[in-house]
């Protein structure tokens, strides 16, 4: 009897336990710090409404405007204008109100063959059109274009669907940038009207793949070549521009790369121009396929890898635009880093770069998801916000909307983040938003490291190939606390170096927001 009474007290006991934990557990993980604590979603307009729980602050454009939003820019009196793929000019007035219940629409301009950018430039907005780059000027001040004026044009148009121009975008040195897609699967009728007696026996329209620039004194350049879907451009601190690819057929996954004159990147088609007067890119005899990717820079001395990898769906699908957080904390804090903008999984990301050697390289890190439509334009608003102009253009993206416009917001809160990974001669050094727990930080199990490269091919993508895990051998934690460095074997160049740093805790015991960042290692410092 005394005995079935103790199996029955400490039955109960373990089970008072056992309930416990996992209310304990359960409240651990309502609380958890999410992207939303951090960064707030505001939604101006959008296609469709969302579910209740955001049904408040969705407000339909006005008489069914289909927003496919391909171009922003801010005006100086703080209107948004906005490209639309339908081929018009927007301005949109109270951008900044929340709830954004008050917008005024105003159309500036119509008629456009599907505008993918905009841009304010000695006082008139530019677009890319998909034969021109075209300039818009108000003669009679009544906010209405009067003229639609040719400023480059001269690049190919088959008829192929892919054949976008994005831009223009403006470098520091006053060049205005534009890049052009590929044609892909052209037509027999399509192939027609590509390059005469192509080099290499490519078929593509003239200047497709390459980035274009009109330089501040009025010329038209063919500055560099090998892209595929270029469908971003920005400009870091430092003035230099860069531009963002998709993955597919020679592009082994989502890059991006630092324009710059004479750069061939990597799609071999591009090369069918490269014998057309003004090429920049020229000379190159052979290009080589199947190959992992260290092994083709050596037999293909042309070729420019990325500054930054893009992981497949660790860091996105498709990446899109580029802007510069130039908000000096207004934003969080990425002052002077870029974001760039994901279109499958309707997100953003992060891009730390440094320049070792000459040349850029840096890491990429997990953002923000959970937009209401594929991001495609973004820009950064007075306040330090960012705007995303939404379009899925048909095709797949997560989100409950096919288009819109989205404002992203810094709610004050600080995240648990890798600010910074830079590289070092022996390991890299990590950055953080906040100080560190030093036993975390120091404890080698908290962090998991490994590498791998592509293949660089004429096939669609490329696996993560030539994989291993490397070894942690020591990390110091620096007196701040915002600082480790980490000494690891097995650094190799032109390898992704993946780092999960899931133990890492912060001073109140907190993980971080994203414990994962990517740094694409083009060269090893030989000096710390």
């Amino acid at each position: 009897m005394e005995m079935s009474r103790f199996f029955k007290h400490t039955l109960g006991v373990m089970v008072l336990f056992i309930a416990n934990l996992f209310s304990q557990g359960l409240q651990a993980q309502q609380s958890k710090p999410s992207e939303e604590d951090y960064y707030r979603l505001v939604t101006l307009t959008a296609s469709k409404s969302p579910s209740a729980s955001r049904s408040k602050y969705w407000k339909p454009s006005p008489d069914g405007l289909p927003l496919e939003i391909s171009g922003m820019e801010f005006l100086p009196d703080s209107r948004l204008a906005v490209a639309i793929r339908k081929g018009e000019i927007w301005f949109i007035d109270g951008v900044y109100q929340e709830p954004p219940v008050n917008l005024v629409y105003h159309r500036y301009a119509n008629a456009l063959h599907e505008p993918l950018g905009l841009l304010l430039h000695q006082g008139d907005l530019y677009t890319a059109q998909r034969s021109e780059l075209t300039r818009l000027r108000d003669e009679d001040g009544d906010q209405v274009a009067d003229s639609y004026l040719t400023v480059a044009k001269g690049w190919g148009v088959t008829g192929n669907y892919h054949e976008y121009a994005f831009g223009p975008e403006l470098d520091g040195e006053g060049n205005l940038w534009v890049t052009l897609n590929l044609g892909m699967g052209l037509t027999p009728d399509q192939k027609k009207r590509v390059v005469p007696d192509a080099p290499l026996g490519y078929r593509q329209g003239k200047w497709r793949g390459w980035g274009m620039k009109l330089t501040p004194d009025g010329q038209w350049q063919a500055s560099c070549a090998g892209m595929r879907s270029p469908a971003g451009i920005g400009v870091n601190q430092e003035g230099d521009a860069f531009y963002t690819d998709q993955q597919g057929n020679w592009v082994a996954t989502n890059s991006l790369h630092h324009l710059r004159d004479g750069a061939f990147f990597h799609h071999a088609e591009a090369l069918a121009s490269m014998d057309q007067k003004g090429a920049m890119v020229n000379g190159i005899k052979k290009v080589p396929s199947g190959l992992p990717l260290p092994a083709a820079l050596k037999e293909f001395p042309e070729l420019c890898p990325p500054a930054v990898w893009f992981p497949y769906k660790k860091v996105g699908q498709s990446a899109t635009d580029i802007v510069l957080d130039e908000s000096d904390g207004k934003f969080g804090p990425f002052s002077g880093q870029f974001f760039v903008g994901e279109f499958t999984q309707a997100g953003m990301n992060r891009v730390f770069l440094e320049k070792v050697g000459g040349e850029y390289q840096g890491a990429c890190f997990p953002f923000r998801l959970g937009f209401a439509s594929a991001v495609l334009r973004m820009i950064q608003g007075q306040d330090g916000s960012l705007f995303a102009g939404l379009s899925n253009r048909g095709w797949s993206s997560l989100g409950s909307a096919s288009y819109g416009l989205q404002r992203l917001v810094w709610t004050g809160k600080m995240p648990f983040e890798i600010k910074e990974m830079r590289a070092k001669s022996d390991g890299f050094e990590l950055v953080f938003t906040k100080p560190v727990s030093r036993a975390s930080a120091e404890n080698l199990n908290s962090y998991r490291l490994s590498r791998y490269t592509y293949l660089y091919h004429s096939s669609y993508g490329s696996d993560e190939i030539q994989k291993a895990d490397l070894s942690v051998k020591d990390a110091v934690v620096s007196d701040d606390g915002l600082r480790v460095r980490l000494r690891i074997d097995g650094m190799r160049e032109h390898f992704v170096h993946e780092l999960v740093a899931a133990g890492v805790r912060d001073l109140d015991g907190s993980g971080l927001l994203h414990s994962d960042a990517y740094y694409t290692l083009n060269r090893i410092p030989k000096n710390d």
